[in-house]
């Protein structure tokens, strides 16, 4: 069974992955063309998928573990969810726009920049600390938790919906669900 840190492992580095294409992709500023920004609006809109879902699970279970466990836990997973706030803010308005418009780069150089912060952040300030405080089962049992939720997690922002994780695992399935409707109406993440 894959831990916690397993699991946010694999997200951070699917992440930082689809950052790294989009930074070295083409951009409209260095002449793409319809076809290329097309695919680059539809990378963004994966990234968006995959963040939303793993700051909800996030939200819902790991911030709740940092506090519990970790000394000075509370003030760290506070930095942790102001940082995504402020990203799903970026991200739900990256999300209505068209990969030609020009802020649609500055959101994006935005994000990516504070995404890089707040992933070494976890991994290089949370992560040690918490490791050594859970035993393997709890880390175990975290991990599991996350990779149940992720299935019925929100795939869009939704900046309007404090970071509360009991409204999140109340909610949380029910805006997913309306979330999951409006891509498959639109296409959105589809491969």
């Amino acid at each position: 069974m894959p831990s916690v840190f397993d699991v946010l492992g694999r997200d951070h580095l699917e992440v930082k992955r689809m950052m790294d294409d989009l930074e070295t992709g083409p951009t409209t500023a260095a002449g793409a063309d319809v076809s290329q920004l097309v695919l680059r609006k539809e990378l963004v809109d994966k990234l968006i998928i995959e963040v939303s879902r793993h700051e909800a699970v996030e939200e819902m279970y790991f911030w709740p573990a940092v506090r519990r466990y970790l000394p000075g836990g509370e003030a760290m997973a506070e930095k942790a969810v102001a940082q995504e706030q402020d990203a799903k803010k970026t991200l739900d308005l990256l999300d209505r726009l068209g990969a030609g418009v020009p802020e649609f780069e500055e959101l994006l150089a935005r994000f990516i920049v504070a995404a890089r912060e707040h992933i070494a952040f976890e991994e290089g300030i949370v992560w040690p600390g918490l490791a050594q405080v859970l035993s393997a089962q709890q880390g175990a049992g975290l991990g599991q938790q996350l990779e149940e939720a992720k299935a019925t997690a929100p795939t869009r922002p939704h900046p309007g919906v404090p970071a509360s994780p009991g409204l999140l695992k109340g909610a949380g399935p029910l805006a997913a669900a309306a979330d999951k409707v409006r891509d498959i109406i639109s296409g959105r993440g589809s491969p």
